[in-house]
């Protein structure tokens, strides 16, 4: 199997790597295509196909613990939702889909992993037009340790601060979890692991808080914790789980505007996200914070909330 040696701030999203590894189009396995099960290296798309040209896709990132993909209803709707915010339907039921991710998960014989289910215009049709273009869905899973890297877990992240924006809901299909929405988080992030740091602070276009490049986040001051209201930005499945579980504890979550202004005034921050579940920040730009009793505990709480809550997906 081919492979090649990372270096740096890695892909999956800022661990530093140096085993080699092998690039996702060229590895053992199975990929949910269209209705069936193809080997890995088979699952392709046209050059032409119009997801490519003109973003015109959806995505979601789900994990699966012992066996079980966490919240995989809530997951599978919000795929459903996020390709009708985009103009298209995806020809597969919320239960079909379920059904898929489940098959995906076992044929590659894994039991905690990463799942990517996606659904795209494919090629029939070239141009901004594409209401001739057929619907695809593939699901593909693979081991995916700590987001940010161990190390992260343990000393908190380094955030950038970005200098694209998140753009108002009156602009683009915000409340859609669509690919062209990350074309400036990836930008924000390449920017921020160039300047030496983890990830990066994203605003909003007023100027507010809003998320980091993949993950929402979180403020903790005086026993309560701060969040922005998700508005132009994805209301996050996990965010809503680890709200429910700090409020479980008693503790007040406040959902409201955020000024850069205030963060000098927080005492902690965590980001929380399917691929990064939760995890501590350490500094934001020439912020700082503590990874407090209060981070660690919810770290505790939302690990073995999705070990003990197997039968929700």
């Amino acid at each position: 199997m081919a492979g090649v040696l990372r270096a740096g701030p890695a892909a999956a999203g800022g661990a530093e790597e140096t085993l080699m590894e092998a690039t996702f189009d060229d590895r053992d396995g199975f990929i949910w295509f269209d209705g069936q099960l193809v080997p890995w290296r088979d699952a392709r798309v046209h050059v032409l196909t119009h997801a490519m040209h003109y973003a015109s896709a959806v995505f979601e990132g789900q994990r699966a613990y012992d066996g079980e993909v966490f919240a995989l209803q809530q997951h599978s709707e919000r795929l459903v939702r996020s390709a009708e915010l985009l103009g298209f339907s995806i020809p597969y039921s919320v239960e079909a889909i379920n059904a898929a991710c489940r098959e995906t998960l076992s044929a590659n014989g894994m039991r905690d992993a990463y799942l990517r289910p996606i659904a795209w215009r494919g090629s029939e049709q070239m141009g901004v037009a594409a209401q001739r273009s057929k619907i695809h869905l593939a699901i593909a899973c693979w081991e995916w340790g700590a987001y940010f890297g161990e190390e992260a877990l343990l000393k908190g992240l380094r955030l950038d601060i970005a200098s694209w924006r998140r753009p108002a809901p009156y602009t683009a299909p915000t409340a859609s979890k669509a690919a062209g929405l990350y074309m400036i988080c990836t930008l924000s992030k390449h920017r921020a692991a160039d300047r030496g740091f983890d990830d990066a602070l994203m605003l909003d276009w007023r100027g507010q808080v809003a998320e980091a490049t993949g993950a929402n986040i979180f403020f903790i001051r005086n026993g309560e914790i701060h969040t922005p209201t998700p508005d132009c930005f994805l209301d996050g499945i996990t965010r809503k789980t680890v709200i429910a579980l700090a409020r479980t504890r008693g503790v007040n979550v406040i959902e409201r505007a955020i000024w850069p202004e205030e963060l000098e005034s927080f005492e902690q921050c965590f980001l929380t996200g399917s691929a990064a579940e939760v995890t501590p920040v350490g500094s934001i730009g020439p912020w700082s914070f503590e990874v407090g009793a209060l981070t660690r505990q919810l770290m505790q709480d939302y690990a073995a909330h999705v070990r003990g809550n197997r039968a929700r997906g």
